[in-house]
């Protein structure tokens, strides 16, 4: 190849498959982000509700560039459970998750979302809020049944939240710092008793500071990012506790928004996840990378809270945390792949997030062994275009409210709860002589469940409690 022409031909065809193989992926699976935020609504993010008083450009972002759900659900509208149901693929009433100050919800050698990615070649890492338990036998000794114990390589983070002591940063299973000093409890003035700065008093390790929590595990994140080596698919799992209270806006934030100092802490929760993304940008991985956001609950933001602030936090659904009504519920949900799924769409299949174990199982190609995810159903022909519009791709949706009394089920169009009543944190409506005993709701045309078909549909109301009933007693909901 002496000729100057051939020559150039070589460089430029060498140019050509050089600059092919870097565009490649260079790992098999993709690498897997699931940043789950803490108590935001429905209509907190602009890509959800174009009234919001919060600009979030940065999950606005997202969502231009991949997948929105708008019948997605939490498969709880309280922390703990959402968190178990997540990772395990398993309803929450199929567990006592009132145990998790001192005992791990998942039992050892339950299959994890991360204990899966992890076996099918992953290095699987978490950041953020744990709040499903640890084996607690003091803050000096090992914390067994967390996070290194059920599918992580690495963890650093918190047991709850950021209003529930003891305060300390746990890395791997150990305290980073013990809790040996004592914060006093807070309230704002101006706000209910759960809401603004509001924090429990307790234990909290010397020179923690509750404002910043949320940035330092930004940090985190983004170191394991910068360190993650290229050869190896990720699995990470940033589980920011923000917005829920206390609400801490950084002074940069502070005002910002049109919704009072939630919505300042909405904006800065948004910015963290920005900082993420720039960095998942920044090492080249964002193309080859399935990026889901959700949040974990519905948010603490009460009518009078929606009057004063002309913000809507639920996006025109019934009810907030706690609650069987929509609003404690259904999330924003977004997924992210570039080239896989087509950017600014949007699917209106109904999902839970106990819906991600079977999803990630056949991104990988592994099949779900027998006793993992017993109600997780892959929604990955939806990501995919692949899936009809009107053919359903998981089956009922069945949960427990907050009050631990309450029952509902989503089939279709049709929801049924089985007691009058939010079943949470909103008040209820007074009862009534000749009121119905439960509430039936078709949510096709009334999303907001105002219009309680209970007593007008009485086969209906029977043939749902018949299928609630089924999967409650039945260990498995999904196909097998």
């Amino acid at each position: 190849m002496n000729h100057p022409l051939l020559r150039w031909l070589g460089f430029l065809m060498a140019y050509a498959l050089n600059a092919h193989a870097k565009a490649e992926p260079s790992v098999a699976h993709p690498h897997v982000v699931v940043i789950v935020v803490d108590d935001m609504g429905y209509g907190d993010p602009g890509c959800y509700n174009h009234q919001s008083k919060i600009p979030t450009p940065h999950i606005d972002r997202l969502a231009a560039e991949g997948m929105r759900f708008t019948d997605a659900h939490a498969p709880g509208p309280l922390c703990h459970p959402s968190r178990y149901g997540l990772m395990t693929g398993s309803y929450p009433f199929r567990t006592d998750v009132a145990k998790w100050p001192t005992h791990p919800l998942i039992d050892k050698g339950q299959v994890t979302i991360a204990s899966l990615l992890r076996d099918a070649g992953y290095a699987t890492a978490m950041v953020g809020k744990w709040h499903l338990g640890f084996d607690e036998r003091g803050y000096d000794k090992p914390m067994p049944g967390g996070p290194v114990d059920r599918g992580f390589d690495h963890f650093f983070g918190i047991r709850a939240s950021t209003d529930i002591p003891p305060y300390f940063y746990i890395r791997g299973n150990r305290a980073v710092v013990p809790p040996v000093d004592h914060i006093a409890s807070n309230r704002s003035d101006g706000w209910s008793a759960i809401q603004g700065e509001f924090w429990r008093e307790g234990g909290i390790a010397p020179n923690l500071k509750l404002e910043n929590v949320m940035p330092r595990f930004t940090d985190e994140a983004i170191s394991i990012i910068k360190a993650h080596d290229a050869g190896k698919p990720l699995m990470l799992y940033l589980a920011y506790p923000a917005p829920h209270t206390p609400w801490l806006p950084a002074p940069a934030f502070r005002g910002k928004s049109e919704a009072g100092m939630y919505g300042d802490f909405v904006m800065m929760t948004d910015h963290e996840i920005g900082r993420v993304c720039a960095a998942l940008d920044a090492a080249d991985m964002s193309r080859n990378t399935l990026l889901v956001f959700t949040s974990d609950n519905g948010p603490v933001w009460y009518p009078d809270d929606v009057k004063r602030f002309n913000h809507d936090a639920v996006g025109g659904l019934r009810g907030m945390k706690g609650d069987a009504w929509e609003g404690g519920h259904r999330m924003p949900l977004i997924v992210r792949w570039p080239g896989r799924i087509e950017a600014g769409s949007s699917s209106d299949q109904i999902i839970c997030t106990t819906d991600l174990m079977a999803t990630f199982a056949e991104v990988v190609g592994k099949n779900l062994p027998a006793n993992a995810g017993p109600d997780s159903f892959s929604f990955l022909p939806v990501l995919e275009g692949r899936q009809p519009i009107d053919k359903a791709v998981r089956g009922p949706i069945v949960m427990q409210s907050g009050s631990g009394g309450t029952m509902l089920i989503r089939s279709g169009d049709w929801k049924l709860i089985d007691k009058p009543g939010s079943g949470g944190f909103s008040k209820s409506p007074p009862a009534r002589i000749g009121d119905p005993p439960g509430q039936l709701y078709n949510l096709a045309n009334d999303r907001s469940e105002q219009n309680n078909l209970y007593q007008q549909h009485p086969e209906r109301v029977a043939e749902l409690s018949r299928l609630m009933k089924q999967i409650v007693t039945s260990p498995i909901s999904r196909p097998h």
